[in-house]
């Protein structure tokens, strides 16, 4: 109950408050002596830094040595948090090892851990993972195969997760020389959310795009008009 309540303030965009709640439920799982449990609880609150600009690879590490090696939902989970933190710190080489490991406990993965549920792990969370490390290690022709498949395996209602998507791919474009419709479909996707719904990853996701656009192009329209979209 405290990683679920950590996770609902950590989508939400309170980190001291999450954070309060991930401290409660570690400690409690590795008192319980669960080890996929307390692997499930670090690889989420490793979560928090990476979404928000601030990546703690040593904590998605601990993360994967409370897991072990075998193919569970929370060793496959923590491999591939592990994978995004690298890829956000710029160790290119580790991020891909930690991409291998979770493509490999995820292709081995017992049915009964793939259902969508708080402690297991499907395949469109897989895909979700994956878009954000291979964009963030600007490959993009691997990220966009999973930004193909997770809306597939996803329902149309389901913002939190397709939002982020759609930014990846905008990342995607811009790595690949195109930052005028990086901003468009950025700005895009930021429209299409209700009230209230641009703040934590979606946000942290948007103003990385945009910091990412070389300070020369910032005077282009669609540069500006993302940067007001940020701002309002």
């Amino acid at each position: 109950m405290a990683g679920m309540t950590a996770i609902v303030l950590h989508d939400l965009g309170s980190r001291r408050e999450a954070r309060s709640w991930f401290a409660t439920a570690a400690r409690a799982a590795a008192e319980s002596g669960g080890d996929q449990l307390h692997a499930w609880v670090l690889a989420r609150e490793a979560m928090v830094p990476l979404n928000h600009g601030a990546p703690k690879a040593d904590l998605a590490d601990q993360s994967r040595h409370a897991a072990g090696s075998r193919p569970t939902a929370a060793a496959t989970l923590a491999a591939a948090v592990t994978a995004r933190a690298y890829a956000l710190n710029h160790q290119s080489e580790q991020a891909r090892a930690a991409l291998e490991a979770a493509n490999a406990r995820m292709a081995r993965l017992p049915e009964s851990e793939r259902s969508d549920t708080w402690l297991t792990y499907g395949e469109q969370k897989h895909h979700v993972h994956l878009s954000h490390a291979y964009t963030t290690l600007t490959d993009t022709r691997r990220a966009r195969e999973s930004q193909q498949r997770a809306p597939e395996l996803s329902a149309p209602t389901s913002t939190l997760t397709r939002t982020p998507l759609h930014i990846d791919a905008a990342a995607c474009a811009h790595h690949d020389g195109d930052s005028e419709q990086a901003c468009r479909r950025t700005i895009t996707a930021l429209n299409g959310l209700p009230d209230g719904y641009r703040t934590g990853l979606v946000r942290r996701r948007a103003q990385d795009l945009y910091e990412a656009i070389p300070a020369q192009h910032h005077h282009e329209r669609a540069v500006q008009e993302l940067r007001n979209v940020l701002v309002a």
